[in-house]
């Protein structure tokens, strides 16, 4: 019985290296059961921490955080927040969190457009068909001549069996990505190419990371924003005037 109790805390690990952070200690008893009832819920522990509230737990997944009483009995989907600190929000700390460590992960996987005089670092998870993600990578001169440089991420829209993982997934195969990716968002046409590129990884980490659409811009403080932001206001965000 111990026997078949250490595979299926084994097996339920080995599904959790799936996304891009995982549990590096073996899991407690409390722990097992809420990546157990995680998995019939359709997601994928990935992290399981004490939550700011005393009886929870936040977890990390393959789709966000969430929280479970200890039990396993309540489930939370929603933002925490603590009303005794200026409502910050709790969720979109933890967040952050998972953000810079996915960052970090996929740093030599990424695309990069370099500032010359770097100011600040953003990381966009982009798709080749997206028209605000053509709008940005047009001006991409704009944003290096102010300082900022613009790292690349892969967020195919269709999901990993889509032809836009397909035409993604060619740009990142290229010899010279940059300008395959210049071609693509230009609405050129990209040959077809095999590789090992963890496409598969960056998109894991944008669902994990609250990503809904594309582009959307980490800041090296693991905070995101949604959406286009020209690069005079992304500037401004950013406080580089």
């Amino acid at each position: 019985m111990k026997l078949l109790k250490s595979l299926i805390v084994t097996s339920v690990i080995t599904i959790s290296l799936l996304v891009a952070n995982t549990v590096q200690a073996a899991p407690s008893n409390v722990d097992a059961k809420i990546q157990a009832k995680m998995l019939k819920l359709g997601l994928v522990a990935s992290k399981i921490e004490d939550a700011p509230v005393k009886g929870l737990k936040q977890i990390y997944t393959n789709r966000g955080v969430f929280y479970m009483s200890e039990d396993t009995q309540f489930f939370i989907a929603g933002r925490l927040f603590d009303t005794d600190d200026n409502m910050t929000n709790l969720t979109e700390t933890a967040l952050s969190s998972l953000r810079i460590d996915g960052m970090k992960e996929f740093k030599d996987s990424m695309i990069v457009f370099p500032a010359k005089n770097e100011k600040a670092q953003i990381t966009v998870f982009t798709d080749t068909t997206c028209g605000y993600c053509r709008k940005l990578h047009a001006q991409i001169d704009d944003y290096n001549d102010l300082g900022i440089t613009v790292n690349y991420l892969a967020f195919p829209r269709g999901g990993l069996n889509s032809r836009s993982f397909e035409d993604i997934s060619a740009v990142w195969c290229s010899k010279d990505q940059k300008q395959a990716m210049t071609d693509a968002k230009a609405g050129s046409k990209v040959a077809k190419a095999l590789c090992s590129a963890p496409i598969a990884g960056h998109y894991n980490l944008g669902q994990a990371a609250g990503v809904t659409g594309t582009p959307a811009i980490m800041f090296e403080d693991g905070t995101m924003i949604l959406g286009y932001k020209p690069p005079s206001e992304l500037a401004q965000i950013l406080e580089l005037n």
